[in-house]
């Protein structure tokens, strides 16, 4: 981070960002730009930093879904000029994950890069007089829009390294906060979370700033709040807060009965020159130059009248890279601008069943069939014990999360990471990345 933070750049979107987003790019902290937001933060630059913030956050995303769809057994990447994914990813011939490949420096160094960006708005927000730019509600809403993305993106950045942890402190890049644990991490960002949330709640009803597509549900600070508890309940559910999770959904836009399982937040992608496309998608027919491949045991282990199968396409012949042969592509995102989700409802409903698995196994079992049902499925026939409820629960996420982030994370937190597919005798399966090799310099 000490080499990394001095290469960070400040990437500036156009005004009225509703799409995509026109980048600007500047190369260096210190120059006359940063020093005029600094002494001088008007409407327009803010506009420019927030829009900067959501184009860094899309950087390198595809990366980060590779690492954790890969090594979580979702799928297979193929890229037959970059052996690493279908190598060091699966843990093929005793291999290692490098310390110093873009698989864990790429996304790692993306993700703090929004965080920088950031850290910087926030001191330019409270470096100065602002009042006659900025209302003290929308001062407060910024903040809190903005610490809530930051803890998004730490939070990502822990679920690569998870035990090996993070650093949180990273404000000051002279003087850059310790590594912090797993538990602390969660914890400290689950603070962020609280402390963002009562700065919306002080944010009146609009932002300063225009936001892109993927957050007109909740466009504004007063609605935004509800994300902000929507990501706080995932993270109590890693810290295994269950009544914390309940308390936090109950605030959030979680709904059960409805089952609108599509409401949320989501990245957003275009082709225009200045913006990107999304990097989760691949043709189905795709060659062994770059393809995402089903893992088989997916299509497998599934129910044969599961409509989730619909993210997943059948290709015209098996394609094989590695000792790897797969018939069926990912294709949750069937085109090159479909949305990502960050959070969304049917996430909710399952974080809903899984808190309750351990307060109320009948209000589990409700949730879960709402999920069964919107998948085309009957009701759950299991019994109420917690170990086969956790068995239901982790099945159902691995199918309506497809491609979203989450198998790895999932099996993981309740130590079942043994029962992953291994497809060739000398693969394994990687627990956690290490720390970049750039943190050491």
């Amino acid at each position: 981070m000490k080499k990394l933070v001095n290469k960070i750049f400040i990437l500036l979107a156009a005004v009225g960002l509703t799409v995509s987003c026109e980048v600007q790019e500047f190369s260096d902290l210190n120059n006359p730009e940063v020093d005029a937001f600094r002494d001088n933060l008007t409407r327009g630059d803010l506009q420019d930093l927030v829009g900067g913030v959501l184009y860094s956050t899309r950087v390198r995303l595809g990366t980060y879904f590779d690492d954790v769809g890969v090594i979580g057994r979702e799928y297979w990447r193929f890229a037959s000029s970059d052996p690493r994914f279908t190598g060091d990813l699966l843990g093929g011939q005793e291999a290692i994950l490098d310390n110093n490949t873009f698989y864990i420096t790429a996304p790692w160094a993306a993700r703090y890069r929004s965080v920088k960006n950031v850290n910087l708005i926030l001191e330019f927000l409270d470096g100065q007089d602002v009042s006659a730019q900025f209302t003290s509600a929308e001062i407060s809403a910024t903040k809190g829009f903005l610490k809530t993305i930051k803890a998004y993106e730490l939070l990502l950045n822990l679920n690569l390294t998870y035990q090996n942890g993070i650093r949180v402190d990273v404000a000051d890049e002279e003087n850059l906060g310790p590594f912090l644990s797993y538990d602390e991490s969660l914890s400290r960002i689950r603070a962020m979370l609280d402390e963002a949330a009562s700065d919306l709640q002080s944010g009146g009803s609009s932002y300063p700033f225009s936001l892109s597509g993927g957050f007109s549900s909740f466009g504004t600070p007063d609605s935004f709040i509800e994300v902000n508890k929507a990501i706080a309940a995932r993270v109590a559910a890693y810290q295994e807060d269950y009544p914390a999770v309940l308390n936090y959904l109950e605030d959030s836009f979680f709904e059960l009965s409805t089952g609108n399982m599509d409401l949320g937040v989501y990245y957003t992608f275009s082709l225009d020159q200045r913006d990107v496309p999304n990097p989760m998608f691949f043709p189905v027919e795709a060659t062994t130059a770059g393809a995402r491949i089903v893992e088989p045991s997916f299509i497998e282990d599934a129910a044969a009248d599961d409509n989730r199968l619909s993210k997943v396409a059948k290709r015209s012949e098996p394609l094989t890279l590695d000792g790897l042969t797969g018939d069926y592509a990912v294709f949750r995102y069937k085109s090159n601008v479909d949305d990502i989700p960050i959070i969304r409802n049917e996430e909710l409903i399952l974080l809903y069943a899984e808190a309750n698995i351990f307060i109320d196994p009948a209000e589990a079992i409700e949730a879960l069939n709402v999920i069964r049902e919107s998948a085309g499925l009957g009701p759950y026939m299991g019994t109420s014990d917690t170990d086969e409820l956790i068995e239901e629960m982790l099945r159902q996420r691995r199918y309506s999360l497809y491609a979203e982030g989450h198998r790895w994370i999932d099996v993981r937190r309740y130590d079942m990471l043994d029962q992953l597919p291994i497809f060739r005798e000398k693969d394994d399966v990687f627990v956690q990345f290490p720390i970049p090799l750039t943190e050491n310099q």
